[in-house]
């Protein structure tokens, strides 16, 4: 059984998820950034100048564009929250995620969250975190959960050509970074899943985001292993409540949605092969 930790970087308490306080906030563009592969890291504050709430790794957050205008929220993962920022990743791939990317210092927009239930917080053994393009988001804010809590860790960055050096620099800041790339550009030739270093015999536990192909293939390498292993699933999650029904996802025991009951789920609880 997975436990889903809300780690407050603030306090060094540890909440339950379950208990957490969703809040929707005005939010002002503090920084933005357009990164070299098209993707914008996002730096908000709240726009009443308090600080963020607790918020779990792993966990998302519902963005309402107002200047897309259109009538669903949009499901952004925690790249990072700090005492009085929130930081987005946003890859403008439909017509509300390219006018986000295009926002700037300034601009305001509306946040509810935190939603979901988060990664876990493995105590033992050395924690890989595998991440695909834009699915590298979550992995930081984990990332600083786990040095935090000193629990030794590797990060596997999976791209088709070299990712974003400043993604790669704030990683590497933590704790030891492979990249792979689908056309050698930078760091190992080949998929995530072939890397060398996956070999390593103290990893005992698996953290895994990005595209769904390359979760199944990272899962069933898991299992292969016999490592314990969890995903954070990008279903299209259009309401963050559960009462769309979108984001539906077969496991186990039953179909559940992933907003409500993910977005992160062991490896054990789905019927991926």
């Amino acid at each position: 059984m997975r436990e889903h930790v809300a780690f407050n970087f603030l306090t060094n308490s540890i909440p339950s998820t379950m208990e957490q306080k969703k809040y929707e906030l005005e939010m002002k563009v503090e920084k933005a950034r357009r990164l070299a592969s098209g993707m914008s890291h996002l730096v908000l504050r709240r726009a009443d100048k308090e600080t963020m709430p607790p918020m779990a790794p792993g966990q998302f957050v519902e963005v309402r564009v107002g200047k897309a205008k259109v009538l669903l929220n949009r499901p952004y993962s925690i790249y990072n929250r700090t005492e009085n920022e929130l930081e987005l990743l946003v890859s403008p791939l439909g017509q509300a995620s390219r006018i986000l990317a295009d926002y700037g210092t300034g601009d305001t927009l509306t946040v509810t969250g935190p939603l979901g239930h988060g990664f876990s917080l493995p105590l033992q053994g050395t924690v890989a975190l595998m991440g695909g393009g834009v699915g590298i988001a979550p992995l930081y804010y984990q990332a600083r959960a786990l040095k935090e809590a000193g629990t030794p860790f590797i990060t596997f960055y999976g791209s088709r050509t070299a990712p974003d050096a400043e993604i790669v620099e704030r990683f590497a800041a933590l704790a030891p970074v492979h990249v792979c790339t689908d056309d050698g550009s930078a760091g190992f030739h080949g998929l995530i899943t072939a890397h060398p270093a996956l070999n390593d015999n103290t990893i005992g536990h698996i953290q895994i985001c990005g595209p769904k192909p390359m979760m199944v293939a990272s899962a069933r390498v898991a299992r292969q292993k016999g490592i314990d292993a969890e995903v954070s699933l990008e279903n299209m999650m259009a309401c963050g409540l559960g009462a769309c029904l979108c984001c539906v996802e077969q496991t186990v025991a039953g179909n559940k949605c992933v907003c409500t009951t993910g977005p992160v789920f062991n490896i054990s609880e789905l019927t991926w092969k």
